[in-house]
C-alpha cells in the first residue's frame, strides 16, 4: 500500500499540467500517447506480433498537427482513412507479416493514440473547459477509492478470471467515491453543470472499470503482468492511464452531445 500511494504522489505533477493546459497539455498528451502505445505494441512482442510502431508513431503525429494547423473536421476523416490504410499496407511484405501484425497496429492507433487524445479535445470545449478535471476524478478517483473498499470490505469477486483481485464491493465504492469527488468539484467550480458532474461521476464510475477490465483482459492475453516499469508499483505509463482511456471519450461526448 506504501508503495502505491507513493507512486500517487509521483503523478501529482501531472495536475500542474491539467492546470497549464494549452500547448503544454498538448504536448503532455503527445509524449503519453507516443509513450503508451510504445508500451502496448511491446506487450504484442510478448505474444510474436509485430505491429508497425512506424505507423503508429506517423498516426499520432498527424493528429495532433491536424489540432494544431487546421480546424476543419474533414482532415479527421482523412487521418482515419490513411490510419487504416497504411496498417493494411504493412502488411505488403506478405512473406515476413500476419494479418494479426496489421490488427494490433490499427488496435494501438485507435485504442492508445485516438482514445488518449480526446483528453486535449475536451481541453478545447471554450466553455466546458473546466470538465477536464472531471477525466482525471473520476478515473483515478474510482480506482484510488475501488482500491481502499476493496482492501476494507472486498468480499466477492467481481471478474476473477480477468482480474482476481477486483472485488464487487470495491467496485461500488469506487463509482461511490468518482461520484462524491465529480460532486464536490462541480458544487465548488462549476455549480451551474452540478447535476451534469454527478451524472458523469456515475458514468465515469463505471466506465473506468470497464477501461481497467480492458487493459486487464490485453495483458493476461498478451502474458505481462505490466505494461512498463516506469511507475514503481502502477508499471508502466499504459497501466496508470488506462481507465482515462475510456473515460476521456465519454466526457468529451457528454459534452458534445448532452451540452451542446
Amino acid at each position: 500500500m506504501k508503495t502505491r500511494i507513493l507512486s500517487g504522489l509521483i503523478m501529482a505533477p501531472l495536475l500542474i499540467v491539467l492546470f497549464l493546459g494549452g500547448y503544454v497539455l498538448l504536448a503532455a498528451c503527445f509524449v503519453i500517447g507516443v509513450m503508451a502505445v510504445k508500451e502496448f505494441y511491446d506487450g504484442f512482442g510478448n505474444m510474436g506480433i509485430r505491429p508497425s510502431y512506424v505507423t503508429a508513431y506517423a498516426a499520432i503525429l498527424g493528429l495532433y498537427a491536424i489540432n494544431m494547423f487546421t480546424s476543419d473536421y474533414h482532415w479527421y476523416m482523412v487521418w482515419f482513412f490513411g490510419c487504416v490504410v497504411a496498417s493494411l499496407l504493412y502488411l505488403f511484405r506478405i512473406e515476413e507479416r500476419r494479418l494479426e501484425d496489421a490488427m494490433a497496429t490499427i488496435t494501438g492507433i485507435f485504442y492508445v493514440i485516438f482514445f488518449s487524445y480526446h483528453v486535449l479535445l475536451v481541453e478545447q470545449t471554450g466553455e466546458y473547459s473546466l470538465m477536464l478535471w472531471l477525466i482525471v476524478l473520476t478515473a483515478f478517483g474510482t480506482d484510488i477509492m475501488a482500491y481502499f473498499a476493496g482492501v476494507f470490505f472486498g468480499k466477492h469477486k467481481l471478474c476473477p478470471k480477468i482480474s482476481p483481485k477486483k472485488t464487487i464491493e470495491g467496485s461500488i465504492g469506487g463509482i461511490l467515491g468518482s461520484v462524491i469527488l465529480c460532486g464536490v468539484f462541480g458544487w465548488i467550480f462549476i455549480p451551474r453543470l452540478f447535476i451534469h458532474c454527478l451524472i458523469i461521476g456515475v458514468l465515469g464510475g463505471v466506465i473506468s472499470q470497464f477501461g481497467d477490465l480492458t487493459a486487464s483482459i490485453f495483458k493476461r492475453k498478451m502474458g505481462i503482468k505490466d505494461y512498463g516499469n516506469l511507475i514503481p508499483g502502477h508499471g508502466g505509463i499504459l497501466d496508470r492511464f488506462d481507465s482515462v482511456l475510456f473515460t476521456a471519450p465519454m466526457v468529451y461526448y457528454y459534452i458534445l452531445l448532452i451540452l451542446g
